[in-house]
This record gives structure tokens, C-alpha cells and sequence, in this order.
């Protein structure tokens, strides 16, 4: 999926950098240009740095998210359901943005230059028209010759140019999207629930695979969306170098706004959409098969005990607010029912 996140980025630039001479308005000309000039490794550009920091991202995000909402439920009941899911994402995502935005702005830029062919032709268009504040650091090679131009230019600050803005985006990002998410699987679960509630004994909701992926993809398509306006910002002070065309967030908003309109906010839509829905329903459901693992060997484990020293049930296995929570909701209710009655 990089390359709809080179014409992503390529699109919200919009007057950064040589992307000024290139024309990227719309998905089309961008993907003519990028196939044109560059071919397929045009499209390719970037894709160490977007490796690196999404492997980072996605390991805090979900190494800390359950845990997270399990400890924020149990010591603040009062931020159960919805606000639970929400800060546990947010947690998450803003803990792996330390190692992310360096890399996101190394990825951006090589995103931009395309090819040193390309780069070199467009160099040669800018000083020709004497075009100031656009051609605000050299061509990059690869990742670790990027880092340290950056770095050697710009100091710390060019590494983590946008840094709070990418916090603006991928905290509400992170947030919305696991609340989607989990509103979506007790939404689910509460018809199940309700289609059931003559029977004695309610069999609680397993969701299949497909359903986990469609869940996902939803969630992470209308969480794009919503935050695509905060994606802009962030890549158009990411690119900028050491020209500043923008002093900070709120003048990047009232400068997009004053020249581009609604319209503005909304560069690269729908690559970023196309990009988060396929990319969040496989996310989703690998985590979801992993985690159906995980339990099913931490029951075999507690059952075992269980049998050999008489003192274990299956309710012990989600008592601790630290483990991950159980597969279902209804399973848990049921386990605290039976406890109650008994």
C-alpha cells in the first residue's frame, strides 16, 4: 500500500518543495506523473523509513493498548466503554511516535524528490523560473544519508519538525479508531444478545475472521476521514525544510483555509482512505487471531493448574487487569453470574 501513500502525500503537499512544479492536484495527475517519470520505483520511494516507524507504531500501539484499557477500567470505572477505548488507543499511538516521526519525515521528503532523474530535471526548472524557498534540501540517496542531512542542516528540530501536529493527527486517529472498533464488536454483540434473551444459557458471540476484517476496515477508513484535515497539516510542515512557509499548526490552518478553502483540508482523501481501510481490516484481524491464541493456550495453561491443585476455575484467567481482556464480553458477564449464583 505505499505507493497510495506516496500519491497521498504527493497531493496534500500542495505548493511544498519541487511538488510545486509537478502539478500533483488530483489522484490522477499524480499517479500519470509519478508512472511517467519515475515508473515503478517512483512509487516506492520512501518505503525503509515507512517500515521502520509503522513496525514501531504498530508494536506500542497494540503492546499497550489492552493493557491500557484493562487498567483504565479497573482503577477508573467511571472511563469504562467508549472513553476507555479511546484514551487506550491514543496512550498507544503517542508512545511509538517518538521513534515514528522522524521516520514519517524522512519518508515524506524522499516521497517528494521521486527519483534523482526526476529531482535533478525539476531542480533545474526552479532555478531557471528563480523560484525561492522551494528547493530547501538536497536529494536524498537512502534512509541513513536522509537522517543525517536532516539532522547535520536542521539539528533535532528537522527531524521532528510537525512533531506535535503528527500527535494532533495520530492521537485522534489512534482513539477513534479502536472506538470504532469496539463499538462496533459490542454493538454486535449486544443483538446477539438481545435475539437470545429467552434462553436460559446465552451462548456467547464468536466473531469469525471476515467479520473481524470488515469491523476493522470500517473503523480505520472512517477514522481516516475524520482526521484527514490534521494529515494535511501535518505533511505540509513535515516537507517544508528549513523554509518556512508555515510558522506553526494554527498559521499551516488559517493559511490552508485562506487560500484553498474546505478543499484544502481534504487533499489526498481518498488514497489515505484506500490506504487505512485495508491496511486497519488486516491489522485487526491478525491481532484478533493472535490474541484467540494467546487465550486459548492461557486456558489450557489455568485449566491444567486447575486440575492438579483444585483451587483454579476459568474465571480466574481474566481477574487481573493486566492480561488481555477476554473474547467476548457476554463469556466474562456469564463467568460473574455463575460466580454469584454459586
Amino acid at each position: 500500500m505505499h505507493p497510495v501513500d506516496t500519491l497521498k502525500t504527493r497531493i496534500q503537499s500542495g505548493g511544498q518543495f519541487i511538488v510545486a512544479h509537478q502539478g500533483h492536484n488530483e489522484v490522477g495527475q499524480a499517479l500519470r506523473f509519478i508512472w511517467s517519470v519515475d515508473g515503478v520505483r517512483g512509487f516506492y520511494r520512501g518505503v525503509v523509513p515507512s517500515f521502520i516507524g509503522s513496525l514501531v507504531t504498530g508494536a506500542t500501539y497494540f503492546g499497550f493498548i489492552e493493557t491500557t484499557k484493562d487498567w483504565l477500567e479497573y482503577s477508573k470505572p467511571s472511563l469504562t466503554g467508549p472513553w476507555a477505548h479511546f484514551l487506550a488507543g491514543a496512550i498507544g499511538e503517542g508512545l511509538g511516535s517518538v521513534v515514528y516521526v522522524p521516520c514519517e519525515v524522512i519518508k515524506q521528503r524522499m516521497q517528494l524528490q521521486g527519483s534523482c532523474q526526476s529531482w535533478s530535471a525539476t531542480m533545474a526548472k526552479i532555478n531557471k523560473s528563480s523560484s525561492s524557498g522551494l528547493a530547501s534540501y538536497m536529494y536524498y540517496t537512502g534512509v541513513y544519508q536522509a537522517g543525517r542531512s536532516i539532522l547535520l542542516k536542521e539539528g533535532f528540530a528537522g527531524l521532528y519538525s510537525g512533531y506535535f501536529s503528527t500527535l494532533a493527527r495520530d492521537v485522534p486517529f489512534a482513539g477513534l479508531q479502536i472506538m470504532f472498533y469496539e463499538g462496533f464488536r459490542e454493538a454486535l454483540e449486544y443483538s446477539h444478545e438481545k435475539k437470545f434473551l429467552t434462553e436460559i444459557n446465552i451462548t456467547a458471540r464468536k466473531f469469525s475472521s471476515l467479520e473481524e476484517l470488515v469491523m476493522g476496515g470500517i473503523a480505520g477508513g472512517v477514522s481516516a476521514f475524520l482526521t484527514t484535515p490534521l494529515d494535511v497539516i501535518k505533511t505540509r510542515l513535515q516537507v517544508q525544510g528549513s523554509t518556512h512557509r508555515y510558522k506553526g499548526w494554527t498559521d499551516a490552518a488559517k493559511t490552508i483555509w485562506k487560500e484553498e478553502n474546505i478543499h484544502g483540508f481534504f487533499r489526498g482523501v481518498v488514497p489515505r482512505v484506500v490506504w487505512f481501510v485495508p491496511a486497519s481490516a488486516v491489522t485487526f484481524m491478525s491481532f484478533e487471531w493472535f490474541r484467540k491464541q494467546y487465550h486459548e493456550k492461557i486456558n489450557d495453561s489455568v485449566h491444567e493448574c486447575g486440575a492438579g491443585l483444585g483451587v483454579l476455575t476459568k474465571g480466574s484467567v481474566s481477574s487481573s487487569p493486566f492480561l488481555p481482556r477476554p473474547l467476548s464480553s457476554h463469556e466474562s458477564r456469564q463467568d460473574q453470574s455463575s460466580a454469584g449464583n454459586a
